[in-house]
């Protein structure tokens, strides 16, 4: 029996999926992450030879293992496939090997097919599309520092700033205020900016903020309801060139990511936006995750054809 496994490198873990030549799910397993833009080299090197490891266990042997998909985050670096074909490759494993950007096996999970739209909103935001000719685009992914409009960091920096300006005078008071300081165990402006500016502070601990969105604009706050407007307008924006540049006008887009997925503001904003500009096209949520769009993606090129994915 030849297998075939995905690997979705998220900022946080890495989730494998291994399917049989059938298209059929036998495991399932996370391990840590393999982002060569967050984490040092040895770390990395060392969560790949646990993987491999498992393959080996899950397929009855490495030789069964025909295909290897992965899709990571930071693949635009120019460095990073290299440098990331050869830890796997040291790890023992000859088989097939194909790595993409994430938003790819993103859309290929979510749609269960390799064409299509897909805009993620998780920690980091991106819009993905590729047309039935092959041609792709994507917006936005550009890190946190000078991108990712509409995302969990976004929303949560803006929800940062909301208290200062609400503090000091600039808008009026927001339930957001006590929200934060209760989600962070903090008693004061003070506090705040301590947590912000500390050296080892992280943009997932950031982003991690992003719910507060959804329990305020439960009690009709009005700067989370500006938040979420202003969110789901910057994430509308994202697909808009990738639906022109692919005429991608029609047809389905899929949803993916915290903040679309489970802020109901941010959605149904977004879904409103997108229905005025694009009235024939329609939003869903996705049939699979990133992980098994990446073992689909390397079981098609292992069987050469699209099998019924079971």
């Amino acid at each position: 029996m030849k297998y075939a496994a995905g690997l979705d490198g998220g900022g946080t873990k890495t989730a494998v999926v291994i399917m049989d030549k059938e298209g059929r799910t036998v495991r399932r397993f996370d391990f840590g992450a393999i982002n060569y833009n967050g984490q040092d080299e040895a770390s990395i090197r060392g969560t790949f030879r646990e993987i491999i490891a498992e393959l080996a266990k899950a397929c009855g042997g490495l030789e069964h293992c025909a295909h290897v998909g992965i899709g990571a985050a930071g693949i635009s670096n120019p460095s990073v496939p290299a440098r990331m074909t050869a830890a796997i490759r040291d790890c023992g494993f000859t088989g097939g090997l194909t790595i993409v950007g994430d938003q790819e096996t993103a859309l290929y999970g979510a749609l269960e097919q390799d064409n299509g739209l897909i805009v993620i909103a998780g920690t980091g935001s991106i819009c993905y599309g590729k047309n039935e000719s092959g041609l792709s685009h994507r917006t936005g992914g550009f890190g946190h520092l000078i991108d990712d409009e509409g995302s969990g960091y976004n929303i949560g920096r803006d929800l940062l700033a909301a208290v200062v300006r609400a503090y000091d005078g600039r808008d009026q008071a927001t339930v957001i205020t006590r929200m934060v300081f209760d989600r962070l165990g903090l008693e004061s402006i003070g506090e705040l900016v301590g947590f912000v500016y500390d050296r080892n502070r992280n943009k997932q601990e950031i982003a991690a903020l992003a719910p507060i969105l959804s329990e305020a604009c439960e009690q009709g706050d009005p700067a989370a309801m500006h938040i979420a407007v202003r969110s789901a307008q910057s994430l509308v924006g994202l697909v808009v060139p990738v639906a022109e540049k692919l005429s991608l006008r029609k047809g389905t887009l899929a949803m993916a990511g915290s903040v679309l997925l489970h802020n109901p503001r941010v959605q149904e904003t977004f879904r409103s936006h997108l229905a005025r500009r694009y009235p024939d096209m329609s939003c869903m949520h996705p049939k699979r995750d990133a992980a098994a769009g990446a073992a689909m993606m390397a079981l098609s090129i292992m069987n050469e054809a699209i099998p019924p994915f079971v």
